[in-house]
């Protein structure tokens, strides 16, 4: 059998920098993403500076609580060139997530859990990384240049470069908002060889406004700008893997992964337009759904509910701690009662400590006195039950 001949390799497209600016956003436009914008992968060293400085000021104030991975690689953090030698531009790309309806709504039914809108629909990381992708095949077999993809786990300062792009600015809630699209974007970007004309950066338009600031539950914000970790939301219900602080329980209300607070309440959010992404929609079993049905999901249950999501990613324990401390917080006693006197047999001791602090808001002490104290062998679970006991006693010694 006679070889056949290679296949030659195709020749790179000639285009100059602006036509291959041109080329790129207009692919990416037509790839699903919503918003595209280009910045010198060199920011210059006051920008760098800058970017190390703030994030020395939150490492150094230990707010970035469980999060130890965010204090390595700081220097790659604050400059792409630092990562990539070769980098000379950032493809700063954005998806919109924009909510059909206002996600404060399920906050007022606290027998349902509140369920952040990113994680109500396909897991954002893989819809962002299979875009990315394409769009750098495009990139590479039509103009040969050398490219490389991130989106989130990298460390890169994303929020910094999408300003830098033209997306928008970091607001006082240190999320970006978007004259365009409010506090609802996605970010993933792409490290290219070539240099190609930037965008103008965003300016901040946040003014005197403090509405993201003044909503926060926990008060996360120390100051505009600032965010502490260790007490924010978000981070409490995805990021920390022990019990959450029992000052900080009741703060929780009915939100089990995540918190849109400070995004939903942003004024710019009047402009946003709702998302496009079909895959981002909210999926009807995340959307609103009852607290005392997700407490029966055990770990083939949990993996089945939450296949392709977000959610998937902190586990069933904790994310059934979350579901425990929800219970404790609702007014609906009648059906929350059950779902957590179920909890205090769950293996895991994370969920059974959750489910005792949940007992101690819910039941009288009668109850909470002939549970099962006596058999528990783990002694973070052990001490859950004495300081409920304590918590039942002083109220109803009124105190």
């Amino acid at each position: 059998m006679s070889r056949q001949p290679p296949v030659p390799k195709r020749k790179p497209k000639p285009a100059t920098p602006a036509e291959l600016r041109n080329a790129i956003r207009d692919e990416a436009l037509r790839l699903g993403f919503d918003a595209v914008g280009f910045a010198p992968a060199n920011a210059g060293a006051e920008a760098r500076d800058q970017r190390l400085l703030r994030l020395g000021e939150f490492l150094n104030a230990g707010w970035q609580g469980d999060m130890g991975w965010l204090g390595e690689r700081t220097e790659q953090r604050a400059d792409p060139q630092t990562l990539w030698q070769e980098a000379r531009t950032v493809v700063s790309l954005a998806i919109n997530y924009a909510p059909p309806t206002d996600p404060l709504e399920v906050l007022r039914q606290d027998e349902r859990a509140a369920i952040s809108v990113y994680a109500q629909g396909r897991d954002y990381h893989d819809v962002m990384k299979s875009k990315l992708k394409t769009l750098g095949r495009f990139i590479w077999d039509t103009y040969r240049h050398d490219l490389k993809v991130f989106v989130d786990t990298a460390p890169l300062m994303e929020k910094p470069m999408a300003q830098m792009a033209g997306h928008g600015w970091q607001g006082k809630h240190t999320n970006l908002v978007s004259r365009q699209f409010g506090s609802w974007l996605f970010l993933g970007e792409i490290l290219l060889s070539v240099e190609l004309p930037a965008d103008s950066p965003e300016s901040d338009h946040c003014g005197q406004c403090r509405a993201c600031l003044d909503i926060c539950p926990t008060k996360a914000f120390p100051a505009p700008y600032r965010l502490e970790a260790r007490r924010c939301i978000s981070y409490l219900t995805i990021e920390h893997e022990g019990p959450i602080d029992r000052e900080l329980r009741p703060l929780l209300g009915n939100r089990i992964y995540g918190c849109d607070d400070c995004l939903a309440v942003c004024p710019w959010n009047k402009f946003a337009q709702e998302a496009r992404e079909t895959s981002l929609m909210p999926r009807p079993a995340l959307n609103a759904p009852l607290l005392a049905e997700l407490a029966t999901l055990d770990e083939e249950g949990f993996r089945k509910r939450f296949a392709g999501t977000a959610i998937k990613r902190i586990g069933r324990d904790r994310f059934l701690r979350n579901v425990a401390y929800a219970l404790g917080n609702s007014s609906s006693r009648e059906t929350a009662l059950p779902a957590v006197e179920r909890l205090l047999d769950d293996p895991s001791p994370l969920v059974r400590g959750g489910a005792v602090w949940a007992l101690s808001r819910l039941a009288p002490r009668q109850i909470v006195q002939r549970q099962r104290t006596a058999r528990e062998d783990d002694p973070e679970v052990r001490n859950e039950w004495r300081e409920a006991l304590q918590t039942v006693r002083g109220r109803e010694n009124g105190r």
